[in-house]
C-alpha cells in the first residue's frame, strides 16, 4: 500500500509558507480579517465534528446540551450588538443568508432591486444571465438601483422613478461589495413600501462598522432585515448571520433550516459568540479606527497623484479605498503586479467598465481594505507609509525596495489587537 505521508507533510509545509508570506506582506483584501487566537482555538475544537440541525431546543440530533447553550448565547449577544429583535447565527456564509431572505420574502419570478455588479453590487444580488444567486438560484427578476458615479452611491431621485415604473417590487436589497458610503434607505423607504417591497440590507462588508456605530444603522433606518458576514470588518470566523424584526423571525428561521442549511458548523457558532463579545467590548474603538485609517490612506494616495474614487464625498466612510488604475493597466494585471511585491489586494469593477469594454477579469479598478491592518494595530502614520508603498509598487520597477519596506513595517505589527488579550496573528506551528 502506498504511503501518503509526504503529501500530508507537504500540505503542512505550504500552510506554514502561507503564514510566513502574509507576516511579511500588506494584507489589504477588504473582505478579509484576522480572528484572535482564542477564537481560532474554538474553531479547531470538537464542536467542528458535531451535528445539530434545527433551532436550539428543537434539534434533530442528540448531544446538543452545550451546543444549545452556546448558540443561545450567540443569539443573545448578537441581538445586543445589533439591537435586533431576531438573530439567526446558523447561515454558513453571507450568500446563504441572502438566499434565506429570498426564500422567506419572495417567490421565483418576483422582482428584486439591487445595485448592478459594475456599480458595486454583489454576485449574490445578480441576474440569472450573469450567474447571480438571486436570479440563477432563486429565479428572481433583478432590476437595478440608479447609480451616481460621482457620488459613488445610489441616485435617489432616479431610483424613485425606476421603482414607480415597476409593476411590482417584492424586495429591495441595499448593500454591496464596493461599499464606500452609507446607502439612502430612509430616502427610498416609502417608495419601496408603496410597492409592497421588503427592505433588506446586505451588511456583509460593513457589519462591524454598523455594530461599532460608525457607518449607518439599517434596522433603525427602514430595513426590516439585515444579512451579514461574520468576518470582514466584523473580525470573526468566515460565516453568515441574519438580523431582523420579530415579524420576519419565523419565515427566516424556516428558510435557514430546512431551507438553506442542514448542519450549520457548530465550531463557527461558538466562534461567532466570542467575536460578538469581543465587538461589544472593543468594537466602537476598532470601527472608529478603521474608518480613520481608510480616510487617511485615501487622502494620502490622492495627494500622491492617484485617482481615488469617491472624491466628491471624501473618498470613503468605510474600510474600503478604491483606485481607478486605468492609466497603468487593467485591474487584473495590477492585482498581480502588487501581489508580486507583497501588497495583497483585489481587482475591482468600477463604474464605466462596461462602456469601456472592460470585463471583471480586467476591470478598471483595485480595492484596498484596511480592516486587517487596523486589527494588527496600525494607525494613521502607518497608513501614510502604506500609501507611499502602494504608489511605489504601482510603478512596478522597485520590487526589492517595496518588499523591504513592507517587511520592516510589519516587524512591529504581528499581533491581533482589539481583543481581551493580544495574540499572535500567525501561530501555525
Amino acid at each position: 500500500m502506498p504511503s501518503y505521508d509526504s503529501e500530508f507533510k507537504s500540505v503542512l509545509s505550504k500552510v506554514r509558507s502561507h503564514e510566513r508570506w502574509f507576516s511579511e506582506s500588506l494584507p489589504m483584501i477588504a473582505s478579509e480579517n484576522l480572528a484572535s487566537e482564542p477564537v481560532r482555538r474554538v474553531l479547531s475544537s470538537d464542536l467542528g465534528h458535531r451535528y445539530a440541525e434545527g433551532w436550539p431546543g428543537e434539534r434533530v440530533y442528540a448531544g446538543c446540551r452545550y451546543i444549545d447553550q452556546i448558540e443561545l448565547q450567540a443569539i443573545a449577544l448578537g441581538k445586543k450588538l445589533f439591537r435586533a429583535e431576531h438573530i439567526d447565527v446558523r447561515p454558513v456564509s453571507g450568500v446563504v443568508a441572502n438566499l434565506a431572505v429570498y426564500a422567506a420574502c419572495t417567490n421565483p419570478g418576483d422582482t428584486m432591486m439591487a445595485l448592478s455588479i459594475p456599480n458595486g453590487g454583489h454576485i449574490s444580488h445578480g441576474k440569472k444571465d450573469f450567474g447571480g444567486s438571486a436570479g440563477a438560484v432563486h429565479g428572481l427578476e433583478v432590476s437595478y438601483f440608479a447609480f451616481d458615479k460621482e457620488a459613488m452611491n445610489i441616485d435617489v431621485d432616479e431610483t424613485k422613478k425606476r421603482i414607480a415604473a415597476l409593476p411590482s417590487l417584492k424586495l429591495a436589497m441595499f448593500g454591496c461589495s464596493l461599499f464606500l458610503f452609507p446607502h439612502p434607505i430612509k430616502e427610498l423607504e416609502q417608495a419601496i413600501h408603496d410597492k409592497g417591497g421588503v427592505i433588506c440590507y446586505d451588511a456583509a462588508h460593513v457589519a462591524g462598522l454598523v455594530a461599532g456605530g460608525q457607518f449607518q444603522d439599517p434596522l433603525r433606518e427602514g430595513a426590516q432585515v439585515m444579512t451579514f458576514s461574520t468576518h470582514k470588518v466584523l473580525f470573526g470566523p468566515q460565516g453568515g448571520a441574519i438580523a431582523s424584526n420579530a415579524e420576519l423571525a419565523e419565515p427566516l428561521k424556516k428558510a435557514v433550516f430546512p431551507g438553506m442549511t442542514s448542519n450549520h458548523h457548530l465550531n463557527n457558532v461558538a466562534a461567532k459568540a466570542m467575536v460578538f463579545a469581543e465587538f461589544l467590548q472593543f468594537g466602537h474603538r476598532y470601527a472608529k479606527d478603521v474608518v480613520a485609517n481608510a480616510q487617511t490612506l485615501a487622502g494620502r494616495l490622492a495627494e500622491l497623484g492617484e485617482k481615488v474614487l469617491g472624491e466628491k464625498n471624501g473618498y470613503t466612510k468605510s474600510h474600503q479605498v478604491v483606485l481607478d488604475i486605468t492609466r497603468y493597466s487593467d485591474g487584473g494585471a495590477i492585482e498581480k503586479l502588487l501581489e508580486d511585491q507583497n501588497v495583497i489586494c483585489n481587482r475591482e469593477p468600477i463604474p464605466g467598465d462596461l462602456q469601456a469594454g472592460r470585463h471583471y477579469t480586467n476591470p478598471g479598478g483595485i480595492r484596498l481594505g484596511v480592516a486587517e491592518l487596523t486589527r494588527l494595530g496600525m494607525g494613521r502614520s502607518e497608513m501614510k507609509e502604506i500609501a507611499g508603498i502602494v504608489r511605489l509598487a504601482l510603478g512596478g520597477t522597485k520590487k526589492r525596495e517595496v518588499t523591504l519596506r513592507i517587511k520592516e513595517l510589519r516587524k512591529g505589527f504581528q499581533k491581533v489587537k482589539y481583543s481581551f488579550r493580544d495574540s499572535p496573528a500567525y501561530s501555525f506551528g
